[in-house]
């Protein structure tokens, strides 16, 4: 701290020093730090569930995936390292394992374009301003509370729910059996498309989606709310300066919607990728159930499991490393 202090008559100044104590600045915790601790807080039974409960399982499941069990008599088991030959006896000595998991996640990533792209035009239509639109919204969520928990498991149980599954056929007199579930079949668009003189394969795509589209609108619900807030948190100014500048609906779609809603796509196709490789009816799923089932299947199942888990990271990771390039972010500043 310095003090001029006048000296008298000759004018002359004397600078003096006295050490004076500083205040303290008092630390201001900043929003964002208080809204992260406050997440946190609201994350933390997750964190010590994961952590007591979850990681312990995980350490199990990759211990047994590398050794061999063997029953006690009297009960218990013990445990014999065999290095990867569970994983070795997965990949080339079982004739059923790769045939499903190859055919299962070419079924997955043909099935989860189509419910991310319904989803989106689902909300798109929704998202007008019509009359009952939120009853049509509830409409389409209830298929995502009907095909979860105990809801789920009566639902499986439905006859009807069978005979729409049911690859059999009805005869209707005619000499012909047609199924319920093959839409596209029934009413024969098939041919219809062979005769436009399309590709085989993309024929057989649309008519797989066209014949799977009750499974589509099941799982599209969460997808479809989505995409819904996105599009709802995109400014009404937007739209009207386009309309202004003559841009039409079309070019509105492609240069404002699309773009606004691409964090949306990312995150609800990560999310349905999630979804549709670890559902109860993935065909990869039931068939390394059946094998845990088996006498000393444990072992076996575990190492399809991680094998089958690093598959599904690996296609995540291409998946969001693809989707990332196109994805916009609008600054707030």
């Amino acid at each position: 701290m310095n003090l001029n202090i006048d000296a008298g008559k000759n004018g002359k100044k004397q600078k003096l020093t006295i050490d004076a104590p500083r205040k303290k600045r008092k630390s201001r915790v900043s929003l964002d730090v208080k809204k992260a601790r406050a997440g946190w807080i609201f994350v933390l039974p997750f964190v010590l569930g994961f952590f007591l409960i979850y990681l312990p399982v995980i350490f199990d499941a990759v211990r047994f995936s590398f050794h061999e069990m063997r029953f006690v008599i009297g009960g218990g088991y013990t445990l014999e390292y065999v290095g990867f030959q569970n994983y070795s006896e997965a990949l080339f000595v079982d004739p059923s394992f790769v045939t499903t998991l190859l055919g299962g996640i070419k079924q997955l990533i043909l099935d989860i374009p189509s419910i991310v792209i319904f989803s989106l035009f689902v909300a798109l239509i929704l998202n007008q301003k019509i009359a009952g639109r939120a009853a049509f919204r509830a409409i389409f969520f209830i298929p995502v509370i009907l095909t979860t928990g105990l809801i789920s498991e009566i639902d499986a149980g439905n006859i009807l729910n069978q005979y729409m599954g049911d690859t059999s056929g009805i005869d209707d007199g005619s000499g012909q059996q047609s199924t319920a579930a093959e839409i596209v079949s029934v009413m024969d668009f098939e041919a219809l498309f062979s005769n436009m003189m399309i590709g085989t394969e993309i024929v057989e795509y649309v008519v797989g989606l066209v014949n799977n589209i009750f499974n589509i609108v099941n799982r599209c619900g969460v997808q479809m709310l989505i995409f819904l807030s996105g599009l709802q948190s995109i400014s009404p100014a937007i739209y009207e300066s386009c309309s202004i500048d003559g841009a039409s609906g079309w070019e509105t779609f492609w240069k404002i919607t699309l773009p606004m809603v691409s964090p949306m796509i990312l995150v609800n196709t990560i999310y349905t990728i999630i979804d549709s490789f670890t559902a109860s009816d993935n065909r990869v799923m039931a068939y390394i159930a059946g094998v845990t089932e088996q006498s000393g299947g444990d072992v076996l199942a575990s190492a399809m499991y991680w094998m089958y888990f690093l598959i599904v990271i690996l296609i995540i990771a291409i998946a969001a490393g693809l989707l990332s390039a196109f994805v916009f972010y609008q600054r707030k500043d």
